[in-house]
C-alpha cells in the first residue's frame, strides 16, 4: 500500500503549483487590504519563485497577523516546498481565523497526508467535501486518503463522486481504478473463503483466465462450474465463447444450444451460433438467428458485417452489398473493418463493379499496412484468439 500512496501523492502534486496560483489569486481578489508584500508574494507565486512567494507571505503574517488569506497562501508554498509541518501550521492558523475558506481544509488534510498522519488527513479533507460538494479534488483526496487507510469501499464511492464531476480527469479516473479494484479483490477474497467449493470461485477463475488469454484454463474452469451449477444461466455461454476462441466450433456450438435451453433470452449466445453458422457456410440459418437476436437487442456489435457475410453466402449480393457499406461507415473495431473492406470487394467484383471493387481492397490494404506498422507484427490475428462475436473468412473463401 505505501507504493500507492507515493504514487497518489506523484500524481496530484503534478497540478498542484496551477491550483495554488488560482487560490492566491482569489484570495488577493477577495481582499481589499491586503498588505504590499502579499501582493508582491501573489506575483512571485505566479511566477513559480516559492522562495520570494514565501518571504512574501511571512512579511505579510507578520504585518497583519489577522489576515487569514496570508496565512493560506503561507501554508500552500511551504506545502509545495515539502515543508508539511509548517504548511500544517500556517493552514490551522487560516483556517481559525476564517472558517470555511475555499481550499484550506482540502490543503490542509494533503499536508497531513503528506505526514503519514490519514486519521487527521481525512477529517480535514471531509469537512472540504461537506462545506463544497461540487470540488472534484476534494473527492478525490478523500477516496486517496481512504485508500491509504485500507478503506477502499468508502474510497470507490468518494471517487465515484470525484469522477461525476470531473468525468475526463485522468488523475481521478486512475485512483478511481485502483480503489474498484481493490473492493473487487476483496469481494473475491471473501468469497473464497466463505464457500471454496462454490461454482461462483470457478466461474471468477475462468473469467480471470479469459482476460489474461488463457482460454484452455478457462474452459477447464468452466466445466468445474458447471458440473457444480448445470443450468446457471449465462455459464454454457461462456464456455461456448472459449471454445470459438480456440477454433472448436462444435464444441461452441454445443455449449451455446446448451445455453439457450437453459435460457432461450440469451441474445449473445443465438448471436454468436449465427456467427458459428457463418462459419460452417450456413447463410440461411445464420440469417435467421441474426435476425432473430436483433429483435432482442439491436444494437449489437458487429451486425452489419455478419448480416452481410450471411447475405453473401446466400448469394444476396445486393442486399449484403448494403449491410457491409453500412458496416464500413459504423464499424468501430479496426480489424473488423479491415474485413469489411475486403468483403466489400469480393461483392463488388461480383456485381461486376470492378473500379470499385479495387478501391475497396486497396482500402483493405491500406488499412492493414497501417496497423501492421502501429503494432509491428503484435496484431490479434483474426484467426488465432477468434471474436465469437465476428464471422471469419474461410480458407476456401474466393479472393477478390
Amino acid at each position: 500500500m505505501r507504493k500507492a500512496r507515493t504514487n497518489a501523492a506523484f500524481v496530484a502534486f503534478a497540478c498542484m503549483s496551477l491550483y495554488i496560483v488560482a487560490l492566491a489569486r482569489v484570495s488577493a481578489q477577495n481582499s481589499s487590504s491586503e498588505p504590499e508584500s502579499f501582493r508582491k508574494a501573489v506575483e512571485a507565486m505566479r511566477g513559480s519563485d516559492l522562495t520570494a512567494a514565501g518571504a512574501g507571505f511571512e512579511a505579510a503574517v507578520k504585518a497583519s497577523p489577522g489576515f487569514a488569506p496570508a496565512h493560506f497562501n503561507l501554508g500552500l508554498v511551504r506545502e509545495e516546498q515539502g515543508r508539511f509541518e509548517e504548511a500544517v501550521a500556517s493552514l490551522q492558523k487560516a483556517i481559525r481565523l476564517q472558517p470555511g475558506m475555499h481550499g484550506a481544509s482540502l490543503f490542509l488534510g494533503i499536508a497531513y497526508y503528506r505526514l503519514n498522519r490519514f486519521g487527521p488527513a481525512l477529517s480535514a479533507v471531509k469537512k472540504e467535501t461537506a462545506t463544497f460538494p461540487r470540488d472534484a479534488s476534494a473527492w478525490m483526496w478523500q477516496g486517496v486518503i481512504e485508500l491509504a487507510l485500507d478503506q477502499p469501499e468508502e474510497a470507490a464511492v468518494a471517487l465515484d463522486k470525484a469522477a461525476s464531476l470531473a468525468p475526463n480527469n485522468v488523475d481521478i479516473l486512475y485512483h478511481r481504478g485502483q480503489a474498484h479494484l481493490l473492493v473487487s479483490k476483496n469481494s473475491y477474497e471473501k468469497m473464497f473463503k466463505a464457500d471454496p467449493s462454490s461454482w461462483r470461485v470457478h466461474q471468477v477463475l475462468a473469467q480471470a483466465n479469459a482476460q489474461a488469454e488463457r482460454p484452455l484454463d478457462a474452459i477447464v474452469e468452466y466445466l468445474e462450474a458447471i458440473k457444480l451449477a448445470p443450468t446457471q444461466p449465462g455459464l454454457h455461454e461462456e464456455l461456448g465463447s472459449q471454445y470459438s476462441s480456440i477454433a472448436k466450433p462444435q464444441e461452441a456450438e454445443t455449449a451455446f444450444r446448451r445455453e439457450l435451453e437453459i435460457d432461450s433470452h440469451n441474445v449473445l449466445a443465438r448471436y454468436k451460433l449465427a456467427v458459428l453458422a457463418i462459419m460452417q457456410g450456413d447463410g440461411a440459418r445464420a440469417k435467421q438467428e441474426i435476425e432473430t437476436a436483433l429483435k432482442e437487442k439491436p444494437n449489437l456489435r458487429h451486425a452489419d458485417y455478419n448480416l452481410g457475410r450471411a447475405e453473401m453466402l446466400l448469394g444476396e449480393d445486393e442486399k449484403a452489398l448494403t449491410h457491409l457499406q453500412s458496416a464500413a461507415n459504423s464499424e468501430k473495431d479496426p480489424e473488423v473493418l479491415q474485413q469489411t473492406w475486403f468483403q466489400l470487394g469480393i461483392v463488388y467484383r461480383r456485381l461486376h463493379r470492378m473500379q470499385e471493387a479495387q478501391q475497396a481492397i486497396a482500402t483493405f490494404q491500406r488499412m492493414k499496412n497501417e496497423q501492421a506498422e502501429k503494432s509491428q507484427g503484435q496484431l490479434k490475428k483474426l484467426r488465432g484468439q477468434q471474436d465469437p462475436e465476428v464471422a471469419q473468412p474461410s480458407n476456401a473463401e474466393e479472393n477478390p
